[in-house]
């Protein structure tokens, strides 16, 4: 009898909870998520257009001929392409992708392409995960991109050294779309770790930017490759957003309600700072652009503004209730925002008419303040305790025991181990130049 009486309750329980998530998630809108970052510039955001083109050259299987490209074409020379691997060159290790040799823009470019919705290779890379499999670095990673990011590097190591060697001042570009900006953002990491092997590579020669990125790294390793590693989403874009792990998504395809429900009271009930604090919880990686062009509560699309950040909290943490969630995620889509964008960035400094001299010294400014962005981004990841998180988590026990991880952890409440924390992160990740100023370490 008692049991009974208690089942109306959890009823009105869930239902209160569903009630109160869909309240919020209406009246939540994409542009909440990036209002308080910053404006991007025209220099900084130039790549994005051009490698989104790049990406979908992959596409292509003869460039002499294309089939889909876009309007003004793809932009590139057929000649400088060094080789394209398809699904049966990689025998589905990693997804089709491109090298090419940018002699305009002085840069050795990587380009892969997204998820093949007919190739199981692509569901398996995936699906090889488990929340807390893999460590790379000090943090944690999807499994089985980084596979698929290690055999593309085994595979084209002596050819990048090679194209790196004979153009000593070009720069290696890594960019991807979907499934493919995970394989690049792991493929920066593993570059960034074996320097050595491509002629020892300065880390400033290394760039990446993922283009509708997925998660695929834990919180540390998000902020601190974030001079290497750049995200672009486009307005609702519903991957970066989406925190359920991308195996549990593709396992729940015959569930999706089951998968509502308990995402669901898990954003309800699981507050924000607790879901911080589990290293394991993978983010977009590195520096993020965020496309916003629609305004809420009114139709049609605006001219598009481009902000930027390198955000602790806040990395898209919410889903947004849009009919545009999957139509932003379109490379298509992000290709043409990204452009007009581009063009009326570059349409105001026109009009402003910026001295070449000025423009040279803003590009110098630019450079210092995203160093001191991201500084101040360690400062409040070690502040939030995220790069050395080795606390339990509530979703779920790690491998080691707690106490023994508490105990390698350098992180802790007093304020002399913190302190003793944030320095050596600073001497991990910075170092000081013939001037004396921090900067990166290269």
């Amino acid at each position: 009898m008692s049991l009974a009486c208690c089942i109306p309750v959890l009823e009105c329980v869930y239902c209160l909870a569903c009630a109160r998530w869909a309240w919020q998630r209406c009246l939540y809108t994409a542009g909440h998520d990036s209002e308080t970052w910053g404006l991007a510039s025209a220099d900084e955001f130039e790549p994005v257009p051009r490698l989104c083109r790049l990406i979908l050259a992959v596409y292509e299987d003869d460039l002499d001929h294309p089939q889909w490209a876009p309007p003004g074409g793809y932009g590139i020379n057929p000649r400088w392409v060094v080789h394209r691997k398809t699904y049966e060159d990689t025998q589905g290790r990693a997804p089709t992708y491109l090298i090419y040799l940018d002699h305009d823009h002085a840069e050795v470019a990587l380009a892969i392409r997204g998820l093949h919705m007919a190739k199981e290779s692509d569901y398996a890379m995936l699906l090889d995960n488990r929340l807390g499999r893999r460590k790379f670095d000090g943090g944690y990673v999807h499994n089985g991109l980084l596979k698929a990011a290690e055999w593309l590097f085994e595979a084209e190591c002596d050819v990048l050294r090679d194209l790196l060697e004979k153009n000593a001042n070009y720069t290696l570009t890594l960019t991807g779309h979907s499934l493919g900006s995970g394989v690049a953002a792991m493929l920066a990491m593993v570059v960034v770790q074996n320097r050595e092997r491509l002629g020892n590579v300065e880390r400033k020669r290394i760039r990446c930017f993922a283009i509708a990125p997925a998660r695929c790294m834990s919180l540390n390793l998000a902020v601190r490759y974030a001079d290497v590693i750049n995200s672009v989403v486009l307005q609702d874009d519903f991957l970066p957003r989406t925190a359920t792990p991308l195996e549990d998504i593709f396992k729940s395809l015959f569930c999706l309600p089951c998968l509502l429900c308990l995402r669901c009271m898990k954003d309800t009930c699981i507050p924000e700072y607790v879901k911080l604090r589990d290293p394991r919880r993978l983010y977009a990686p590195g520096r993020l652009y965020h496309i916003v062009e629609r305004k809420p509560f009114r139709c049609g699309r605006f001219p598009p503004v481009v902000r930027t950040a390198v955000p602790v909290d806040g990395r898209f943490e919410h889903i947004v209730l849009s009919c545009n969630a999957t139509t932003d995620h379109a490379i298509i889509w992000i290709e043409r925002e990204s452009q007009r964008a581009l063009d009326l960035m570059l349409e105001r400094e026109r009009s402003m008419e910026i001295p070449t001299q000025q423009r040279m010294e803003r590009q110098k400014t630019l450079a210092k303040e995203h160093d001191k962005e991201l500084e101040a981004a360690l400062r409040r990841a070690v502040t939030l305790e995220v790069p050395d998180a080795y606390t339990p988590s509530p979703y779920g026990t790690f491998d080691k025991d707690p106490t023994s991880m508490a105990e390698e952890s350098p992180v802790s409440s007093s304020s002399d181990q913190r302190r003793l924390s944030w320095d050596r992160l600073i001497e991990r990740v910075f170092e000081k130049d013939e001037s004396g100023q921090m900067v990166p370490r290269r």
